[in-house]
């Protein structure tokens, strides 16, 4: 049984009148080759009328591209346990494929090793790099910005005490405080904070940050015994909320992010403790299970799904030659009001969103 084959390139090119490397150069996007308008126009009609599309392969050879961007984290144990990974993700491969682009993701776990990002780079096999939550100890990540490298940063790149670069991202400090501030409005005195991975990570250190400054604002200076660092999962979470109890009692705890916060509702329930009526708790990133807790729980409402897009429309246009943007994204974030502060009480007003 014979199968039709479809239009070729040289099908175009007789069509046009054109030879089929002209046809490859127009149909193809190279743009080492300078081609007349009127030419050009010709091709893609004979194209349109043929029905014509070329291979990615073609594509890819022509135009010295792998259309593929790379997504870089700092902890492989993301992958499996954190719940905004997966949502940034998902948006930025569904803005990805409609440019054309594929997604690579990899994780890099000994970023303090200054040629961490060079078997991912070199032999072209990427066209760009989007890197997720950077660690201030991050050596290799600043000199690949600087050498002009299309890399897009979810979060901080550089270190703590310089000047950072950032190109899509929220104001955790800000976020933080309004959370903290929320806790102790409703009267809470000692509250602990649970963080959800290593301060070397910027947003962890910033999340601190926005948590003592809250405290302060309130009266209450920050006690070092109330921070406790967890690993990114509900068992860290877990773990770390039980060293706390073992040297402190709070009245409400922040949650660097809802998994852990899920972990540490697990420890004070194991501790006999109540929720909210003994320990108020509180998250970061309102993922979907946020909702559904055991109480349901309040959180700081994190746009993962826009930053991961936003991400990688950003690097898509440095790949293609637009100038790099000089000012960064920042997007809202929102206080998330539920029980697990409040208990049964209810809101009739939303509290309005933290701009950053």
């Amino acid at each position: 049984m014979s199968t039709r084959r479809g239009p070729t390139s040289e099908a175009v090119a007789r069509r046009a009148g054109v030879s089929r490397s002209t046809v490859s150069v127009v149909l193809n996007g190279a743009t080492n080759v300078t081609i007349a308008e009127e030419t050009r126009l010709r091709v893609l009609e004979a194209a349109k009328d043929l029905g014509y599309v070329p291979s990615a392969a073609a594509r890819q050879l022509a135009s010295g591209r792998a259309r593929t961007i790379g997504l870089v984290i700092s902890y492989a144990e993301n992958l499996r346990t954190d719940a905004f990974v997966p949502r940034a993700l998902y948006s930025l491969n569904d803005a990805a494929r409609e440019r054309g682009f594929r997604v690579l993701v990899e994780a890099l776990e000994d970023v303090t090793d200054p040629s961490a990002y060079r078997e991912l780079v070199r032999g072209k096999q990427i066209d760009g790099l989007i890197v997720l939550d950077p660690r201030a100890d991050d050596r290799a990540l600043p000199k690949l910005i600087e050498e002009g490298y299309p890399v897009v940063v979810i979060g901080h790149a550089g270190r703590e005490e310089e000047a950072t670069r950032v190109d899509v991202d929220v104001d955790n400090v800000a976020a933080a405080r309004t959370v903290t501030e929320h806790l102790t409005s409703l009267g809470r005195t000692r509250v602990a904070h649970v963080t959800y991975g290593p301060f070397a990570h910027h947003s962890v250190a910033r999340r601190r940050r926005g948590w003592s400054e809250a405290l302060r604002a309130a009266g209450i200076e920050p006690d070092p015994a109330w921070v406790e660092p967890a690993a990114f999962s509900a068992d860290s979470g877990a773990a770390a909320m039980r060293r706390l109890l073992a040297r402190t009692t709070p009245d409400a705890v922040f949650a660097g992010n809802d998994t852990v916060a899920f972990g540490a509702m697990t420890a004070l329930r194991e501790a006999g403790l109540r929720i909210p009526e003994d320990v108020a708790v509180a998250g970061f990133d309102d993922i979907p299970l946020a909702a559904h807790a055991n109480p349901p729980l309040t959180t700081v409402r994190l746009p993962a799904v826009q930053m991961g897009r936003a991400a990688a429309e950003r690097l898509i246009r440095r790949i293609e030659g637009d100038p790099p943007a000089t000012a960064p994204t920042f997007l809202d974030t929102e206080l998330v009001v539920r029980a697990s502060s409040v208990g049964s009480a209810t809101r009739t007003t939303e509290p309005p969103p933290v701009r950053t």
